[in-house]
C-alpha cells in the first residue's frame, strides 16, 4: 500500500545516521519567560543574546531559550524597544532556568509603551501601514521586474549530525566510526556540536530575460559526497531541495519542509499575523525600520521573525530573519531559521545576495541529538538590464557546462564564493571512506532488508520480503520466494523471479523476467531506456493496479466481505520504455493474456438449451502510452519511485489495441484512457490532490474485458481506490472519475482549545465516478456476451453504471501519534447493491512534516 511508502521516503535520510545520535557535555543553557513587570504579560520578540555574541528572540509566550558552549559568556542581556536593557550574569557550563521582568523606559523616552498594553488591531496600525506598503511594491522589488539579469550562483547543501554519543561510539559495534565525528563544528549553533554527514555544491551562471519569459542555468560545477551503492544519491539531492526550495520572500507563499507557507509579505499577511515596529537605524544614508511579526495563533504553520524595510520610496526588504514558532503545527522539526540579505545596486533597486535556510531535525523536542539540513546560496557578479545573445536563451532550461578541471579542488578553492570551513572540507573523504567500510556496506544492506525488502547475496537481491508469505481464500496459506540480478550481475542485462504456492488449491505460481538495458544503466533508475520480456502464471484479483506494493502483500492479506472473486492468468508481455529529461516518458507494449475464473467467478454465456460454461478468455493486444509529469522529483527506491509531489500536474494518456486471431486473441477492440495529477497548494488552507480518470472501450467485449473499476475491501486507506466497494462490484466501457483528497493541515483544529496541543490535522476526501456499459456490452441487452456474476443464492453481483454516479466521501483525522491517518469513510449511492458497506474506519500511516 502507497503508505508503506510514505513512510520510507521520510525515512530514507534518517536511515544512514540512526545509529550515531549524541550527548555533548558542558554546555551553557538558559531558558526562562520574559515578562512585563507591571502587567506580568509575556513578552514576544525580546532580544536575548550573551554580550558580544550571536542571540535569540523570544517567542510569542515570552519563552526563549539560549545555549552556548563557550564559558566564557556569562554575561546575558536582554533588549526590547521601549524597555529598559536588563543585564545578569549566569553560571558557564549548566542548564538554568532564569525567568525576566523587564520594565518601562520613562514616558519622555518613549512614545509607544502605551501600545505595548493595549489590543492589537490592523486598524490604525503603522506596522500593519508599512507592511501594506511593502506588498504594493512586492513586482518592482523582485528579479522578475528586470527585463534582463544575469549573476552567478553559488550553493551549498549539507546534513550534519548534532552532539555525539560518547558511550555508543566506545562499544566494539561502532568503534570503527568515530572518525565520523571527530570531525565536529561548534561556531554554526550556539551550544551544539555539529557532525558533518553530506555535503553537495554547486556553481551556476543563471540568466533571466522578460520577454518573451526564459529562466537559463548553465551548471558550471558539482561536488558531492557519494553515500554508496545502497541509496539514490541523485534522489538524495532531489529530496533535499524539495525540502529546501529557493526562497523568494516576495512570493505570496514560501514553500519550505514539502509545505507551503503564507509569506509575511502577501496579501493575507495582516489578516494571519501580527505586526510590530522595532527600531528605525541607517544605513549607507537610507533609513530602515525593523518590522517584527509573528502568527496570530501561534499554532498555525506560519513564520515570525522581524525584516528590515526601505523608506527611500521602494520599501524594499534589506534584511529578514524569520523561523517557526514553538507551536507550529509541524513534524519532527526542532528549529527552523532562514535568512535573506539584500544589497543596493546602482539603481537604487535591492538584490538578493544571501540566502540560508537551516532546519534541526529529531524525534522529539527533548531528544539530544538530531539531524540539522542546511541550504546556503550566494549570489555575485549581477549584471541588469544588459541583454545577452538570443543563443543563451535557446535549448533546455538548465545545461550542464563542461569546464577544465571543474572536479579538481584548486578549481573549487578558486570559485566558491565562500570558502568552506576546515570540518566541511573533511566531510568529502571521511564519507568517502565511509561507504568503503564492509561493516558499513553490511549496516545499510540490512537496512535496505528490513525498509524496503530486499536483501543482497552477492549479484543478487533477494525479495520482496512482505510478499513472502500471505494468503487468501482461493489459495489459503501461500508462500513465495524470490529475487533479481543487480549492476554488480551486469549493466545490460537483468533477470527477476519468483515461485510461490498455493497450500489450499495445491497450485505452483511462478514469473520469469529479463530485461536489456540500452544505456548500460539500471533499469530501476532515471532515465530508462530497455525491453523487458516476462511471463507470469499467477492469481489476480480483477481490477486490481496497485502502486508502490505487491498485490501478495501480507498487509493486504486482511480484507473485509466476500474476498472470493479471483483469475488464474498466464500473461506474456514485451515491453519498450524510454524516458527523456524533460520527464517525458513512453511504453510500447505487448500482451498476450489467458485469464481463467477462480472462487466464485464463473464466466457464462446464455443458451437455447441453458447457460454455456467459458474456461478461459485470451486476449493479445498492443500498446501505447505517453506520461509527461513536468519538473518531476522522485527518490529511487528498490522497487519503486517515492513521487516528492509539486505543483506541476502529471499526465498520463494510454491506446490499447486488441488484435483476435494473433496468438489465439478472442477479440478485437480499442481502449484509450487519460489520468491527471494535480496538487493544489491553498496557502492557509492547506492543499488538495485531485485525480481526473477518463476513459473508453471501443468494441463489442463481455464484462471481464471492460474497465474493472479499482475497489478497495482492506482496512486501509487507499488514495487511488474506492474504498468503499466492493471487488468487481462495477465495470464500464465508458466512464470519467474524479477523486480529491483535501489536507487541511490543522487549520480548524490548531483553533481549538486543548485540541490543539495534540496537533492533529484535519482531511477530507470525495470520490465520484460517472460511467456505463453500451448496449451491445450489457447482457441485460446482448444475449451473445457473458452473464454478469452472481452469488450463491443467485444474486447479481457485478453491475454497470446507470443513471447515477458512484460516490463516496470521507472525513479524518491525521497526524495522530505524527504518523496516522484514520478516516471515516461513508458509501453515499448504490447502498441496495448486495454486501453494499454503508460506512467504515480505514487507516494509513504516513510520515510527513
Amino acid at each position: 500500500m502507497s503508505s508503506s511508502i510514505d513512510m520510507k521516503k521520510g525515512w530514507t535520510l534518517f536511515l544512514l545516521f540512526t545509529c550515531l545520535m549524541t550527548f555533548v557535555q558542558g554546555q551553557t543553557v538558559v531558558k526562562g519567560i520574559v515578562r512585563d513587570a507591571q502587567t506580568r504579560k509575556p513578552l514576544a520578540f525580546v532580544s536575548v543574546y550573551f554580550k558580544g555574541s550571536k542571540g535569540v528572540l523570544s517567542d510569542e509566550d515570552g519563552r526563549y531559550t539560549i545555549s552556548t558552549a563557550n564559558p566564557k559568556n556569562t554575561a546575558l542581556e536582554f533588549s526590547f524597544n521601549g524597555y529598559k536593557v536588563f543585564k545578569t550574569t549566569i553560571t558557564a557550563g549548566i542548564e538554568q532556568e532564569l525567568n525576566i521582568d523587564m520594565e518601562l523606559v520613562a514616558l519622555k523616552e518613549v512614545v509607544v509603551s502605551s501600545r505595548n498594553k493595549s489590543k492589537y488591531s490592523n486598524k490604525n496600525n503603522p506596522a500593519v501601514d508599512l507592511i501594506r506598503k511593502v506588498v504594493d511594491n512586492r513586482a518592482r522589488n523582485r528579479m522578475s521586474a528586470f527585463d534582463y539579469i544575469q549573476y552567478q550562483q553559488y550553493e551549498k547543501m549539507e546534513l550534519s549530525l548534532t552532539n555525539k554519543p560518547e558511550k555508543l561510539l566506545n562499544s566494539k559495534l561502532l568503534k570503527n566510526y568515530r572518525f565520523l565525528v571527530e570531525n565536529q563544528d561548534t561556531t554554526l549553533l550556539e551550544g551544539k556540536t555539529l557532525v558533518p554527514v553530506y555535503l553537495e555544491e554547486t556553481l551556476s551562471d543563471k540568466y533571466y530575460r522578460k520577454a518573451p519569459s526564459k529562466e537559463k542555468t548553465y551548471v558550471l560545477a558539482k561536488k558531492k559526497v557519494n553515500l554508496g551503492e545502497f541509496v539514490d544519491n541523485d534522489g538524495v539531492t532531489r529530496y533535499l531541495n524539495s525540502m529546501y526550495m529557493p526562497i523568494d520572500i516576495y512570493e505570496p507563499n514560501i514553500t519550505i519542509l514539502s509545505n507551503q507557507l503564507l509569506s509575511p509579505i502577501s496579501d493575507l499577511a495582516p489578516t494571519f499575523y501580527r505586526f510590530y515596529l522595532r527600531d528605525t537605524v541607517e544605513m549607507e544614508g537610507i533609513k530602515l525600520v525593523q518590522l517584527a511579526f509573528a502568527p496570530r495563533n501561534p499554532n498555525d504553520l506560519l513564520f515570525r521573525g522581524s525584516m528590515y524595510v526601505t523608506l527611500d520610496g521602494n520599501y524594499a526588504v534589506q534584511r529578514i530573519q524569520m523561523g517557526l514558532t514553538r507551536h507550529a503545527n509541524i513534524n519532527w522539526t526542532r528549529e527552523l531559521r532562514i535568512r535573506q540579505e539584500f544589497e543596493r545596486g546602482d539603481d537604487g533597486r535591492y538584490r538578493v545576495v544571501t540566502s540560508n535556510i537551516l532546519s534541526e531535525f529529531a524525534l522529539s523536542k527533548k531528544a539530544s541529538g538530531g539531524l540539522v539540513g542546511q541550504r546556503t546560496v550566494s549570489y555575485k557578479n549581477y549584471v541588469v538590464n544588459q541583454p545577452a545573445a538570443d543563443s543563451v536563451y535557446e535549448g533546455r532550461s538548465e545545461v550542464a557546462v563542461d569546464l577544465p578541471a571543474s572536479d579538481t579542488d584548486s578549481f573549487w578553492v578558486a570559485n566558491r564564493h565562500t570558502a568552506l570551513t576546515a570540518t566541511e572540507q573533511k566531510a568529502y573523504s571521511n564519507m568517502d571512506s565511509l561507504k568503503n567500510m564492509k561493516s558499513y556496506r553490511r549496516l545499510m544492506d540490512w537496512a535496505t532488508f528490513f525498509l524496503a525488502g530486499y536483501k543482497a547475496a552477492g549479484p543478487f537481491d533477494i525479495g520482496p520480503v512482505n510478499a513472502f508469505y500471505s494468503f487468501n481464500p482461493v489459495e489459503g496459506l501461500r508462500l513465495r520466494f524470490g529475487g533479481r540480478t543487480t549492476p554488480k550481475f551486469s549493466n545490460r542485462l537483468y533477470f527477476e523471479t519468483y515461485a510461490a504456492y498455493g497450500f489450499k488449491d495445491e497450485k505452483v505460481k511462478y514469473f520469469l523476467s529479463g530485461a536489456y538495458s540500452f544505456n548500460g544503466k539500471s533499469i530501476y533508475s532515471f532515465p530508462m531506456n530497455f525491453l523487458r520480456l516476462s511471463f507470469q502464471h499467477d492469481t489476480k484479483i480483477p481490477g486490481q493496479e496497485l502502486q508502490f506494493v505487491q498485490e501478495d502483500n501480507f498487509l493486504l492479506s486482511f480484507k473485509r466481505g466476500d474476498n472470493n472473486k479471483w483469475l488464474y492468468n498466464d500473461i506474456f508481455k514485451a515491453e519498450y520504455i524510454r524516458e527523456f529529461g524533460k520527464n517525458l516518458s513512453y511504453t510500447f507494449g505487448f500482451k498476450n493474456w489467458k485469464q481463467q475464473a477462480a472462487g466464485n467467478i464463473v464466466y457464462e454465456k446464455p443458451g437455447l438449451s441453458g447457460n454455456s460454461i467459458v474456461p478461459d478468455i485470451t486476449t493479445t493486444e498492443l500498446s501505447a502510452e505517453l506520461r509527461w509529469a513536468p519538473h518531476e522529483q522522485f527518490y529511487q527506491g528498490k522497487s519503486y519511485r517515492i513521487p516528492i509531489y509539486n505543483r506541476y500536474p502529471i499526465f498520463r494518456l494510454r491506446y490499447t489495441q486488441g488484435i483476435k486471431g494473433l496468438m489465439k486473441g478472442d477479440y478485437d477492440y480499442q481502449q484509450l484512457t487519460l489520468n491527471v495529477f494535480k496538487r493544489f497548494y491553498l496557502s492557509q488552507f492547506g492543499y488538495a490532490d485531485v485525480v481526473t480518470e477518463g476513459g473508453y472501450t471501443f468494441g463489442q467485449l463481455p464484462y471481464p474485458l471492460l474497465t474493472i473499476h479499482r475497489a478497495n475491501q482492506t482496512y486501509a486507506y487507499q488514495l487511488n481506490s474506492f474504498n468503499m466497494m466492493n471487488f468487481m462490484e462495477f465495470v464500464s466501457d465508458h466512464y470519467v472519475s474524479v477523486s480529491t483528497d483535501y489536507y487541511f493541515n490543522g487549520f480548524i483544529f490548531n483553533k481549538l482549545p486543548l485540541i490543539r496541543k495534540l496537533k492533529l490535522r484535519e482531511v477530507a476526501g470525495f470520490k465520484i465516478l460517472y460511467g456505463g456499459v453500451r448496449k451491445e456490452n450489457n447482457p441485460a441487452y446482448n444475449k451473445e456476451t457473458f452473464l454478469f456474476p452472481t452469488d450463491e443464492n443467485g444474486t447479481t453481483t457485478t453491475f454497470s453504471l446507470a443513471d447515477k454516479p458512484y460516490m463516496e466521501a470521507n472525513v479524518g483525522i491525521g497526524n495522530i501519534f505524527k504518523v496516522l491517518r484514520v478516516d471515516l469513510v461513508k458509501r453515499l449511492t448504490y447502498l441496495e447493491n448486495p454486501d453494499a458497506p454503508n460506512w467504515g474506519i480505514r487507516a494509513r500511516v504516513k510520515f510527513e512534516f
